[in-house]
C-alpha cells in the first residue's frame, strides 16, 4: 500500500529532546514553547521524536505515545514533517507505537534495528522492518541506520525494499562513513529521502547526495546550518564551509569536554531558555560548570 502522505523529505529536522521534571517524569507543557522555539527562533519546518536524542530506549511505551501526541498536537500547521521513532527492542511495542503514529496523524515513521538481541543477518533485520512497517502501511516509512548497533550493511538491508515494504520511503543514515553513506544514497530511489545524521559532517553528505538532515544540533544550531544549506545550493562553498567548519569546532570542544545526551541537553536549555530538565539515568545530568564552558564557547563562535 502507498503511504497516504508521500511528499518527499528535505531541509532539516531537529531530534527532539524529551521535556522531563526535575523528579523525572515526561513533561509535556513545554512541548508548545519548543516548537515555537524551533519555528520562529531557528527556522526549522520538521522534527524527528523519540529517537536517540530523545532517549526513546529509556522511556515507556506509554510515555513514548504521550509524547508523540503532544508534538503532532503541538507541530500541526507549523511543522512539515513530524517523524516518529517506533523502534524498540520488542517487535511488539513497535507495531503498538507505529500503529498509534498512524492514528494521531504522523507524517511519517522510523525504525531502528534492535541492538540487545540484533539481528544476525540483513534478511532479519528487513523481515522485523517489514513486520512494524505492516502495522502502518500508511504512514511512510524509514530506515534509521546506526551501523554500529546493527553490523549489518545499509545497502543490503534497502536493496529491492518496497517489494517487502511498500510505504518505505527512505533511510536516516547516522555514520561517518562517507563510502557506506554513498553506497546508501546511489541505491536510493528517485522518490526515497536520505537524511544525513551527522551533523558535523553535514556538508559532506549534501556533497554526497543527501536530501536533508536529521540532528541533535539543530535544536540550537538550525538557523546557522540553514545558512550553510542554502549556501551549499547556491555553490558559494566558501561560506558553507566557514560555517560548518564552526559547527565541527564547537562539536570538538564538546567532545573533549564529554559530550553526551545530559550535556547536549542542557546546552539546548542554556541556549533556549526552555525548561527541559535532567536526562533519565543512567545518563547523568550535566555540571552546570561544564554547561557555562559550552556556552561560553557557542557564543564565541556564533554570537
Amino acid at each position: 500500500m502507498a503511504p497516504a502522505n508521500d511528499r518527499k523529505v528535505t531541509g532539516l529536522l531537529a531530534a527532539t529532546f524529551t521535556p522531563l521534571t526535575a523528579q523525572g517524569e515526561v513533561n509535556l507543557s513545554v512541548i508548545g514553547p519548543y516548537v515555537d522555539y524551533l519555528t520562529e527562533k531557528q527556522g526549522i519546518k520538521g522534527i524527528f521524536v523519540n529517537g536517540t536524542t530523545g532517549e526513546s530506549m529509556s522511556l515507556s511505551v506509554a510515555e513514548r505515545k504521550d509524547l508523540a501526541e503532544e508534538w503532532c498536537l503541538r507541530a500541526k500547521g507549523r511543522m512539515d514533517n513530524v517523524i516518529i521513532h517506533v523502534g524498540c527492542m520488542s517487535l511488539k511495542d513497535s507495531q503498538d507505537l507505529a500503529r498509534h503514529a498512524a492514528e494521531i496523524g504522523a507524517d511519517g515513521i522510523a525504525v531502528i534495528s534492535p541492538s540487545f538481541f540484533k539481528p544476525k543477518t540483513a534478511d532479519a533485520l528487513r523481515r522485523f522492518l517489514q513486520e512494524v512497517a505492516s502495522a502502518a502501511p500508511t504512514l511512510p516509512f524509514y530506515y534509521y541506520q546506526i551501523p554500529s548497533f546493527t553490523g549489518v550493511n545499509v545497502r543490503d538491508v534497502i536493496e529491492d525494499i518496497e517489494k517487502l515494504i511498500p510505504s518505505f520511503r527512505g533511510v536516516k543514515f547516522s555514520g561517518s562513513d562517507l563510502l557506506d553513506f554513498g553506497q546508501c544514497v546511489s541505491y536510493s530511489q528517485p522518490h526515497w529521502s536520505v537524511l544525513y545524521g551527522v551533523d558535523e559532517q553535514l556538508l559532506a553528505g549534501l556533497a554526497m547526495g543527501a536530501n536533508g538532515a536529521v540532528g541533535s544540533t539543530y535544536n540550537y544550531m538550525g538557523c546557522y546550518v540553514n545558512q550553510m544549506i542554502s549556501a551549499f545550493e547556491t555553490k558559494d562553498l566558501v561560506k558553507a564551509r566557514t560555517i560548518q567548519f564552526k559547527i565541527q569546532e564547537l562539536v570538538r570542544y564538546a567532545i573533549k569536554l564529554g559530550f553526551d545526551i545530559g550535556v547536549n541537553k542542557q546546552l539546548m536549555a542554556e541556549v533556549s531558555g526552555l525548561h527541559l530538565g535532567p536526562p533519565r539515568l543512567p545518563v547523568m545530568p550535566c555540571s552546570p560548570d561544564l554547561a557555562q564552558l559550552i556556552i561560553q564557547k557557542y557564543q564565541s563562535i556564533f554570537v
